[in-house]
């Protein structure tokens, strides 16, 4: 088999273990689960059952749904960056919003039946309505809850009484007010009662702050998607329409209190805007006076179009400077043509000169001169008609540096005229970007003037229809709805029930051994060592049981020993005794427990095997042999032998009531010197004898750790059986016995478990010890549990 297998084995052998002690505990078990279950059938019968109610509503943006916050933000007077799904949702959470809830619900007025258990809230099914008139807050908040709860009866037809639980009753009418101190009521039937029906009912009033913060601690808002700005209201109440009632109303005044704070908004948008509409006209009115003084200071009607018929009457007086320019070249041209030609030569025509008399006076003039010529070539000089044409040139001549000399003077007159033209024409267009420019820094100012007060009378007009048509901030995608039960969940009750049932026992057996530093089965033993083996286990003696074997004896306690001697055979085999009777010893760490009821009982069952039994009372200091057998209470023993040679040990050893074959040699009286006694080689010599005598020699011992009486003898034992108590035996005590063993102090040592439940036997609890006897009841098996 592999190391792992066996890893798994012992793994799962633990676990088994470790079950079977929790196991055996198995009535308590049942009776848990079986109580708890109980207590869980009567929870849940008379607990108040709480219901959950939903409501889910869209918040709308107000980037997009408010027109005077747009309108303030166009201007660049808000700064608000939007809606804030975290702003809306403490808004919804607010007290004050709560506190609306409550008076519009009348949730500070709660009806109430009274049950065999418990009381009943009505809520919408009172028979009656209490309506509050009048209320005094500050003074309710002083009164005593029973001050302000009372029992509301009929009396008579229209009668209606009002019993405080504390003070004197109210009477009044029906569907009339009553003064109730602190607050003024009208009680009225519901519609839904029969007029005239009887009605007896508790109803009390509560500081409407109280309640509104009962709620708000009632209400969940989540946010079930942060991209979108959908909330989802919900709310658990005992009472399910009253919950539905509260969530939908809670979006009522949440819409109300939107509306509101936009009114707000848009009453104040509207006085900003009507005084800055104000503020502008008057503006608007000072720049265009401004500009109708600029222009008639300057005679301006439309600097553009002047400015355009500025640079075309510029562009007219230079074509006509040009012209009148090259007028004056070309005469200039002429006379000085004039003047350096002779009369021979004819003038030039058709120059681009507009005088038509010069041209006229030119052309006559080259007509002569043409006319001379040819008669010269005919003729002389001396010819009157070549002198009377000679005449006439000359005078015509004169005649045509004389115009053009005129001309001349003309053309510069006109040309100064148009330079002066010219020139002021330049001026007055030089002035147009001057004119222009403040023209445009005053046009510019109307406009936007005119721009700003064009647009505050359009969002006027805006925030008016606003105003007028408000629409809900919050809309509700579902109303209020379910009435699934929360609490108390009859599942989980039940099985928490179960769950608890197996748990407390659990716990309980767990803290106990957790804090037990007893003993109380063979593996608290094993824990601390396996090097020393265990023997045997003895049972628990049930009061009124003996705790001695007799003959034939088939008892619990009976086959524990004959076990016990069983395993002592196997021990023993390794034992050098010459053909001599074992000597086994039995001591115990403290004394009480059980080394002496150990010894005589095993004594007593070697006997019932046909062998010779000796029992020595070695415990020299607290002798415990003799409770058994109150007859040898005076008889001498090991101490008086050890003492003096005057005693036999066949005067000493006498015969006990117990068994034929058993013998007791009792401890005799009590010295002065235990240890001295025992160190002596007479207590060996005597152990030596005794050996040769008997099968067997019992040593009953004293306690180990109290003296060292038992480790001065113990070289002369066979078998050391170290006896320990479950219950009794402190775990840490089991060291010693080790300590002892390794020390040399004490040898061959096996632990035998005394006083040990039936519940913690090794194997006797699963397997049963009292084969062939009748199977204990059901309670005596619960009983032995513990």
């Amino acid at each position: 088999m592999s190391q792992n297998t066996l890893t798994t084995s012992e793994q799962s052998l633990d676990l088994r273990e470790e079950l079977n002690k929790y196991l055996r505990y198995w009535p308590w078990f049942i009776i848990s689960v079986v109580l708890l279950v109980v207590l869980a059938f009567t929870y849940l019968r008379y607990a108040t059952t709480v219901y959950s109610t939903s409501s889910t509503i869209l918040i709308k943006d107000d980037k997009s749904g408010s027109t005077e916050l747009a309108a303030l933000e166009q201007l660049g007077v808000s700064g608000s960056g939007g809606n804030s799904i975290a702003n809306e949702i403490g808004i919804l959470s607010s007290r004050r919003l709560m506190e609306n809830v409550v008076r519009a619900l009348n949730l500070n007025v709660q009806y109430t039946a009274e049950g065999s258990v418990k009381d009943v809230e009505l809520y919408t099914n009172s028979p009656i309505k209490l309506s509050v008139v009048q209320l005094n807050e500050e003074q309710l908040e002083k009164l005593s809850s029973a001050a302000r709860s009372f029992q509301v009866s009929r009396e008579g037809t229209t009668g209606v009484v009002l019993k405080p639980l504390s003070g004197s009753s109210v009477s009044g009418s029906l569907d009339s007010p009553i003064d109730l101190g602190f607050a003024t009521v009208v009680v009225s039937y519901r519609e839904s009662e029969i007029s005239g029906s009887p009605f007896d009912l508790q109803v009390q009033f509560l500081p409407v702050a109280a309640v509104a913060n009962a709620y708000r601690a009632k209400l969940n808002i989540a946010l079930p998607d942060k991209q979108a700005s959908l909330l989802q209201l919900s709310m658990q109440d005992n009472v399910p329409q009253k919950a539905r009632d509260v969530l939908n109303q809670l979006v009522v005044e949440y819409n109300k209190d939107a509306i509101a704070d936009e009114n707000l908004v848009a009453v104040n948008t509207g006085e900003f805007i009507q005084e800055r509409l104000d503020i502008i006209l008057e503006d608007l009115d000072d720049v265009e006076g401004d500009i109708e003084n600029f222009k008639e200071e300057r005679r301006l009607t439309n600097i553009e179009s002047e400015a355009e018929l500025f640079l075309s009457s510029a562009q007219e007086f230079e074509t006509r400077q040009r012209e009148v320019g090259t007028q004056l070249e070309l005469v200039n041209l002429m006379l000085e043509y004039l003047q350096n030609s002779d009369t021979t030569r004819t003038l030039p025509v058709n120059l681009g000169i507009e005088e038509g008399g010069v041209n006229s006076l030119i052309g006559e003039y080259n007509t002569l001169v043409l006319e001379r010529n040819k008669v010269l070539q005919g003729s002389s000089e001396q010819n009157p008609v070549v002198m009377r044409l000679e005449d006439q040139i000359e005078a015509l001549r004169g005649s045509i540096n004389q115009s053009l000399l005129n001309l001349r003077n003309n053309l510069r007159v006109t040309q100064n005229d148009l330079d002066r033209q010219a020139a002021r024409i330049d001026g007055n267009i030089r002035q147009v970007p001057a004119n222009e420019r403040q023209f445009r820094v005053k046009a510019r100012n109307q406009s936007i003037k005119e721009e700003l007060y064009l647009f505050l009378l359009e969002k006027r007009e805006e925030n008016a229809l606003k105003q007028a048509i408000n629409v809900p901030k919050a809309k509700v995608v579902d109303p209020a709805y379910g009435a699934q039960v929360v609490s108390p969940n009859r599942r989980s009750v039940l099985l928490g029930a179960i769950l608890g049932g197996l748990l407390i026992p659990f716990g309980v057996i767990y803290i106990r051994r957790l804090l037990n530093n007893k003993i109380e089965r063979r593996e608290d033993i094993e824990k601390v060592t396996r090097q020393i083996p265990i023997v045997g286990e003895l049972p628990r003696i049930v009061r009124g049981e003996s705790d001695l074997i007799t003959e034939n004896d088939r008892s619990v306690l009976a086959e524990s020993f004959r076990i016990l001697t069983t395993n002592l055979q196997y021990l023993l085999v390794n034992a050098e005794t010459d053909g001599k009777g074992y000597c086994i010893y039995t001591t115990s760490t403290v004394k009480g427990e059980g080394k002496t009821f150990t010894s005589i009982n095993l004594a007593v069952t070697l006997a019932n095997t046909g062998k010779k039994v000796v029992l020595i009372g070695a415990d020299l200091r607290n002798p415990q042999l003799q409770r058994y057998d109150s007859q040898s209470k005076s008889l001498l023993g090991v101490s008086d032998y050890l003492v003096s040679n005057d005693h036999t040990l066949e005067k000493l050893v006498h015969d006990s009531k117990f068994h034929p074959k058993l013998k007791l040699f009792l401890s005799g009286s009590i010295p002065p010197n235990p240890s001295e006694l025992l160190r002596q080689k007479k207590f060996g010599q005597m152990i030596a004898e005794l050996r040769e005598q008997f099968d067997y020699v019992i040593v009953d011992t004293a306690p180990s750790m109290l003296v060292a009486d038992t480790f001065l003898i113990s070289k002369y034992a066979d078998l050391i059986l170290y006896v320990t108590r479950a219950g009794y035996t402190e775990k840490k005590l089991l060291n010693f016995a080790v300590d002892a063993q390794n020390d040399g102090k004490l040898h061959d040592v096996s632990f035998v478990i005394n006083d040990v439940k039936t519940a913690n036997f090794g194997y006797g609890n699963k397997y049963g010890y009292a084969y062939g006897q009748e199977k204990p009841s059901l309670w005596e098996r619960f009983k032995k549990s513990f």
